[in-house]
């Protein structure tokens, strides 16, 4: 009867499992595109040697397509119960740029800060949400884990000593986020059944005045499979 039982509640879990969803999709721009700007970086030796090709700005990245990195992709209020990941997050100071330039955690789970490089890193959070944060990281400190127990979207991280150096961590309180690779494409696994409303934000739309996001909004309806849906940003048209 016991082995009925463990049989049955494993078979339970599986068809739940199974009746979860996929979302994916793209996303583009719709615009003339800024130009790259390359960073200057010679102000600090360790900086300047650490690349032989040209460094750009991470702020805005199109590929010759239209399609958009770094664009974070997210389902806005949800309920979730689950388990903080057990592993760590990582943002990695390496040829003194941040990597990544955009990232998601969940709410209490570790954030491991790394220095790659030979030089003095300063990491400086400005949550509005969080506590602020501010610390040096000489050569010869390579690690050092923090975590933050609430939710906030798109805290802006920087260095003080490197000025181009930029990054944005958002806190969520799931899992159900992703980030657009090179070729603008996004993924969110293991999606329960029902409707959501679905977030793309790209950092450099935001009011001048008000410094609010100007993010894109669906509802998506998600079923058992995968439902796809692209998401377009439009280059806002100069006041006359």
């Amino acid at each position: 009867m016991k082995k009925i039982l463990i049989a049955f509640l494993f078979f339970g879990l599986f068809i739940n499992s199974s009746l979860c969803g996929t979302l994916k999709g793209k996303v583009n721009f719709d615009g003339k595109p800024p130009k790259n700007k390359t960073l200057k970086m010679n102000a600090d030796p360790v900086c300047g040697s650490s690349h032989k090709e040209p460094v750009y700005r991470e702020s805005f990245i199109m590929n010759q397509d239209g399609y958009l990195k770094n664009v974070m992709v997210y389902l806005n209020n949800i309920n979730y119960d689950g388990k903080i990941p057990e592993s760590s997050a990582v943002l990695d100071q390496n040829g003194c740029m941040y990597s990544p330039h955009v990232q998601g955690i969940i709410r209490g789970q570790e954030l491991i800060i790394k220095n790659s490089d030979a030089t003095l890193h300063n990491i400086h959070g400005l949550p509005k949400v969080n506590a602020e944060f501010n610390f040096a990281m000489p050569k010869v400190v390579k690690e050092k884990p923090i975590k933050f127990n609430k939710s906030e979207h798109a805290m802006f991280i920087k260095c003080d000593v490197h000025p181009w150096m930029k990054s944005y961590i958002s806190v969520f309180d799931h899992p159900f986020f992703s980030v657009t690779d090179d070729e603008g494409n996004y993924k969110i696994n293991n999606i329960p059944p029902g409707t959501y409303d679905v977030v793309a934000w790209q950092e450099k739309f935001q009011d001048k005045k008000t410094k609010e996001w100007k993010t894109l909004s669906s509802s998506i309806t998600i079923g058992d499979g995968e439902t796809n849906h692209d998401f377009t940003f439009i280059k806002p048209k100069k006041n006359k």
